[in-house]
């Protein structure tokens, strides 16, 4: 075991290990750190804690220090240098007429270093904006071109649920998500309503997947045919997946009449429920181009 603290430098950014050595550090606290990128300041996720060595990334590097007053001025200084330094790059993307969407822009905490984050379609030549760039600002620069995931989790947003978008306020990392989730929750398979901001599959995809793989076990396929505690059979109507509710066409005096069991009251194999749903063929169309970004977003993010 190791004893390490979680340190985050974006809001809803990956955590990154540090080792607190000796100093007296606490969760919400700003300390310095020494990253591939060089020095930053970030914040503290939580109190000193011992995680297994398999799960730390070597050599675990130590914390420099708890960032001080003057630490934090010069970390907002280095906010509005941000600012400025996105306009001017604005400006230098036009006078070189590249096809590129600029989305960030971002100091080191020693200004040894401004990174600028963008998105395009394809490989840019954007060496000449480098040394463009390099001759204003008289540090080094790094341009990094990221997917439409990471655009969107650095710009922020409402979702179509009307909250703050997931990826921006608490994910710290994107998890795979596919078109069979939204089966396995009886969603509707139009792209509009199971995308998200940034054009891909919604990441809240994920989180009722389990839940809904483990009702959906319980339950019969509408079209099986069960046999109910009063002796009857019958064929699935329709399921109510949340309430584990059956509703079961029987016959009864040569009527047909539909009933409503609970599913502990039902007799059947039980299997894993494959969900039909009726798609036409553009969204089919649509769909199959959805789960094509999805596997090419996954190799972005690595």
């Amino acid at each position: 075991m190791v004893k390490v603290i979680g340190v985050r430098f974006r809001t809803a950014g990956k955590i990154y290990f540090f080792d607190p050595g000796r100093l007296s550090i606490k969760r919400g606290e700003h300390v310095i750190v020494e990253t591939a990128r060089g020095i930053e300041y970030g914040t503290v996720v939580g109190d000193p804690r011992e995680v297994e060595e398999e799960k730390v990334i070597q050599p675990l590097k130590p914390v420099l220090r708890v960032a001080t007053a003057k630490d934090g001025e010069q970390e907002e200084a280095n906010k509005l240098k941000e600012k400025e330094a996105f306009k001017i790059c604005l400006e230098k993307i036009r006078k070189h007429e590249l096809d590129m969407k600029l989305i960030d822009a971002e100091y080191t905490f020693d200004n040894n270093k401004v990174l600028f984050y963008f998105t395009a379609d394809g490989r840019i030549d954007f060496r000449e904006l480098v040394k463009d760039l390099a001759a204003v600002f008289k540090t080094r620069i790094e341009l990094r071109q990221i997917g439409v995931r990471d655009e969107t989790k650095i710009v922020g947003g409402v979702g179509i649920c009307g909250r703050a978008l997931c990826c921006h306020s608490y994910l710290s990392e994107f998890v795979p998500v596919s078109i069979k989730m939204a089966k396995e929750q009886n969603l509707s398979l139009n792209p509009t309503k199971i995308s998200g901001v940034c054009g891909r599959l919604m990441c809240c995809l994920k989180n009722e997947e389990e839940t809904y793989e483990d009702l959906n076990r319980r339950l019969p396929n509408v079209g099986d045919y069960v046999t109910t505690e009063d002796g009857y059979k019958g064929e699935v109507q329709s399921v109510n997946v949340l309430r584990q509710l059956v509703k079961v066409i029987i016959e009864k005096d040569d009527e047909k009449e539909i009933q409503e069991y609970k599913v502990d009251q039902l007799r059947f194999k039980k299997k894993h429920k494959n969900m039909k749903v009726e798609v036409s063929d553009e969204q089919l169309k649509e769909l199959e181009k959805l789960e094509k970004q999805e596997g090419k977003s996954k190799l972005d993010d690595n």
